[in-house]
């Protein structure tokens, strides 16, 4: 029978082991707390609008407070350090002529929910109290207090903040912002604020046309004085939902559009219905505005049915994140701009403190609620590197790494599997992959995998030429099939050559080959099929081998006494919630649970599920822990 686990187990003690050593961190001592108690309100703001609105509505509601600072978490909640005297207000928002709005009105009903104790909060970090809902709500209620000021200010997605400082480009019409993440962590005894940079990609903002050579990898509009069917829709692909503003008329500059899609005609050929009267876009713009469109080969932007707008009078709204997934090229921009050296994401983080300038906030200085613009420093340990085992019969079979670095030569993967049934699926034509430079390739592969210790009797496995803009499981099955004819057995291993790293052709594959199929994959990029490189083939036999059920390295056993002194199962849970954002609402959150399946630590089993979104807590713990 199961008992019941009603209370955390005690950490038995703090390490000790490795070198001492003081290091800076990226979090901010909390130095005053506020001495009176937070009043906490629940707020409806009706109609019922996005919480970016809501944010401006309230905005027009805090003069009526009589000099009270009151933060909003963009929802409900609202705090403040002295009580409100208000119940019910009125607020009329402005204007709109962004999207040609008349003035509204909304009505704020506002109650009291409770009153946070800071004397418990303090009594708490101090050691003597334990953790309770008043604690928790405290906690929650100063993060808002940081975040209230730069979500007004700034270009806020969720609990993340970017400014256009540092911003570089991508390639094909998308650029990298850097933002900033705050949030308040508990620490021994006392209150911290943990900051972090956090780099997103984002629509690039300006002229649409630019955008579009971009996008169309041109090197000038000349270029694309003829556009193909498959570049329109790639175009219209990335342009569809991004906001604009026209540039012809000066009383629509504050106007914003959505476009809803692009035509198959030019600007001098979209023709449609002006008061009885059927004419072009391009005679339409010099007619009415005196405007002779630069580029009237170019199709033309749809806002809403029947309303037509030519590229050329149109820029593209800043601050508009790009949600899809980043190309090869762009990725691997990304990847450049966000590996940074300590020092530099250190230099970038203390930015960060200048730009959310928590000294001169008037609402913090109100809830005389007080930061450190200095690191913190904290005692560290450098622990020693871990010894690892290979098999017996390689050189230096028991080896310490330095610097997180070693190299396998004359090394042999500790448990070597056997590859007998296999197939190789390479997705493109036989022009741009031929059979000769595939074959060579494997040759390498088979070669560098028996070098490492891996047992391959058959080196010549089938090999078949796929569409990648075609049916993916059915090429895939049909390969499976194929192979397992051949070697009589069930195949183990599909080996899939792309054309590059598009990650929805690499999703298909893995979707397909683990949920459908039963067989385990190995994708590789064909660029590397025509300078095979020995290290390359050595890290993808690495990954063949475990796939396979093969072991490359396990930590000495001396290193884990804890594990490998009596039978121990080392187990680890996760919760995966969806994007921050209205557009995420209602999606649900990933829980997985994985743990070691033999003795060394070394192999896991893993069991994911879905559950209610935005719930830390897992679940269906109990049944997936018996997978």
């Amino acid at each position: 029978m199961m008992a019941n686990i009603t209370e955390f187990v005690k950490r038995p003690g703090l390490g000790r082991l490795g070198r001492p050593i003081r290091i800076r961190t990226n979090y901010f001592e909390i130095t005053n707390l506020p001495a009176s108690n937070i009043h906490h309100y629940d707020i409806v703001i009706s109609p019922e609008v996005p919480p970016t609105l809501n944010r401006k509505i309230f905005q027009i509601a805090e003069n009526s407070f009589s000099g009270i600072r009151a933060v909003f978490d963009g929802r409900r909640n609202v705090y403040t350090i002295r009580p409100l005297d208000v119940h019910t207000l009125d607020v009329t928002l402005p204007e709109d002529n962004t999207i040609r709005r008349p003035p509204r009105i909304f009505r704020i009903r506002i109650k009291k929910v409770n009153e946070i104790h800071m004397e418990e909060i303090n009594r708490f970090f101090n050691g003597r109290g334990s953790i309770s809902p008043n604690i928790l709500t405290g906690i929650m209620a100063l993060n808002v207090l940081i975040r209230h000021v730069p979500s007004t200010t700034l270009n806020s997605v969720g609990r993340i903040f970017y400014t256009d400082q540092g911003s570089r480009p991508l390639s094909g019409g998308v650029e990298a912002l850097q933002g900033y993440f705050q949030s308040i962590r508990p620490t021994p005894k006392k209150m911290m604020i943990n900051i972090d940079i956090h780099t997103s990609a984002f629509y690039e903002s300006g002229s649409l046309l630019q955008i579009v050579i971009k996008v169309l990898n041109k090197r000038t509009i000349e270029e694309l004085r003829v556009i193909s069917e498959r570049d329109r829709q790639k175009l219209e692909n990335f342009l569809k939902n991004l906001k604009i503003y026209a540039t012809h008329d000066e009383n629509a500059l504050n106007r914003r559009f959505r476009i809803f899609k692009i035509t198959n005609t030019s600007a001098s050929n979209t023709i449609f219905d002006d008061n009885g009267n059927q004419t072009d876009v391009a005679s339409y713009f010099q007619r009415t505005y005196n405007i002779q469109l630069l580029y009237p080969f170019f199709p033309c932007i749809v806002i809403r049915s029947g309303t037509y707008l030519p590229m050329e009078v149109c820029n593209v709204v800043e601050g508009q994140r790009y949600m899809c997934t980043l190309d090869e090229r762009q990725t691997a921009n990304m990847t450049k701009l966000t590996c940074q050296p300590p020092q530099l994401r250190a230099s970038k983080i203390n930015q960060g403190i200048q730009i959310l300038n928590y000294q001169q906030n008037q609402y913090m200085q109100q809830f005389d609620f007080r930061v450190s613009n200095e690191m913190a420093i904290t005692q560290a340990r450098i622990l020693p590197a871990p010894k690892l085992q290979y098999h017996p019969t390689s050189r230096e079979s028991i080896f310490t790494p330095r610097n997180g670095l070693w190299n396998l030569r004359d090394k042999k993967v500790a448990t070597g599997a056997t590859l007998g049934s296999w197939a190789c699926a390479v997705f493109g034509n036989e022009r741009d992959y031929p059979m000769s430079a595939i074959q060579k390739f494997i040759r390498e592969l088979v070669t560098t995998c028996q070098d490492t210790g891996m047992n391959i009797p058959n080196k010549n496995p089938h090999i078949q030429h796929c569409n990648p803009q075609g049916p993916i499981e059915t090429s895939l099955k049909q390969v499976w099939v194929r192979a397992g004819n051949l070697a009589k057995s069930k195949p183990q291993l599909i080996l899939c050559i792309l054309p590059n790293t598009g990650v929805s052709l690499y999703a298909e594959i893995k979707r397909v080959s683990d949920t459908v199929i039963g067989v385990a994959s190995q994708c590789v990029q064909g660029k590397h099929m025509f300078a095979v490189k020995k290290q390359y083939c050595a890290n993808v036999c690495l990954k063949i081998n475990v796939k396979l059920g093969g072991m490359n390295s396990f930590i000495n056993p001396s290193q884990m006494p804890f594990i490998t002194q009596r039978p121990t199962i080392l187990m680890g849970a996760c919760v995966t919630h969806p994007a921050p954002g209205a557009e995420y609402m209602g999606r649900p959150s990933v829980a997985a649970v994985t743990a070691s399946m033999d003795a060394k630590a070394y192999r896991y089993a893993a069991s994911i599920r879905v559950q209610t979104g935005r719930q830390e807590v897992i679940s269906d713990l109990a049944e997936m822990k018996n997978y």
